[in-house]
């Protein structure tokens, strides 16, 4: 997906819900980090949105998601999700990056920090999203340290935190061999 679809997005979203500012949790968030980012990166059709003044309005965001006429039409989809939809550090909403300004009509994107994302991802532990850190570390858009960092202030278990701290040195062994 480009920015500009996710510009679109959002821009159809705040007029379904009447909020000006959400937060973006999936692979889409890098946009706010990198508003040029490479769509092979970011390839996923959806953008996982919650509205932060009033989370129950999220929902109203089905009218733009999957198999919805506006999914039909551009190819790309609004996901309504919660803030339980990810697992995330500690602190993660003081690390929210702003998108660079688009053509939203005034809707602002809060995007998580890619180190954030990466824990997410991490934490599901899905064979996409093992393939997400993999390039994500391949591109140096996230460093070890900081996600070793970030591995303590996620709520885990030992093990899953154990398990992640293992992805996380293949991930970046990889990138090394």
């Amino acid at each position: 997906m480009q920015k500009r679809q996710l510009d679109h997005v959002l821009r159809a979203a705040g007029c379904i819900t009447g909020e000006k500012r959400f937060v973006i949790i999936g692979s889409q968030a890098l946009h706010g980090t990198f508003p040029d980012l490479p769509d092979d990166i970011a390839r996923s059709a959806a953008v996982d949105l919650i509205a932060t003044r009033n989370p129950d309005r999220t929902e109203w965001l089905n009218a733009i998601g999957v198999a919805s006429p506006f999914h039909e039409s551009f190819g790309y989809y609004a996901d309504p999700v919660d803030e339980s939809s990810a697992t995330l550090p500690k602190g993660w909403k003081s690390r929210l990056v702003a998108l660079p300004s688009g053509d939203t009509e005034g809707v602002q994107g809060l995007c998580l920090d890619p180190h954030d994302l990466a824990i997410a991802k991490y934490v599901a532990c899905r064979e996409k999203d093992l393939a997400f850190t993999r390039e994500l570390a391949r591109r140096a858009i996230v460093a070890r340290e900081r996600l070793l960092a970030l591995v303590d202030k996620t709520p885990v278990t030992e093990e899953v935190r154990e398990r992640i701290r293992r992805d996380i040195a293949r991930d970046f062994l990889m990138q090394t061999a």
